[in-house]
């Protein structure tokens, strides 16, 4: 299930670099990072589901990509992402 039109928007909103930004590493990076939350949630009922746990593994290292082409990017977007976005400590 893709994330809701709404909360997709707002998302991108909330991360986009200017007017008319979707694609940026900032706003692949959050809503990778809705859809991995919303699979998490998944697999607490669902804890057999393994090609849907396949799709979560590739989302999770497409976002590791992206945050490692973020940070020899820009190391101070870098850190406001994660920040913003609680992935790491």
């Amino acid at each position: 299930m893709a994330l809701a039109k709404q909360l997709k928007a707002d998302t991108i909103g909330k991360f986009r670099r200017d007017e008319k930004d979707t694609g940026s590493p900032e706003v692949q990076i959050a809503l990778l990072s809705g859809r991995i939350q919303q699979l998490s949630k998944h697999f607490e009922t669902h804890k057999k589901d393994n090609h849907t746990r396949r799709s979560l593994l590739m989302m999770v290292n497409q976002r590791r990509r992206l945050l490692d082409y973020l940070k020899g990017e820009s190391f101070a977007s870098y850190k406001k992402t994660i920040e913003s976005l609680g992935i790491r400590k």
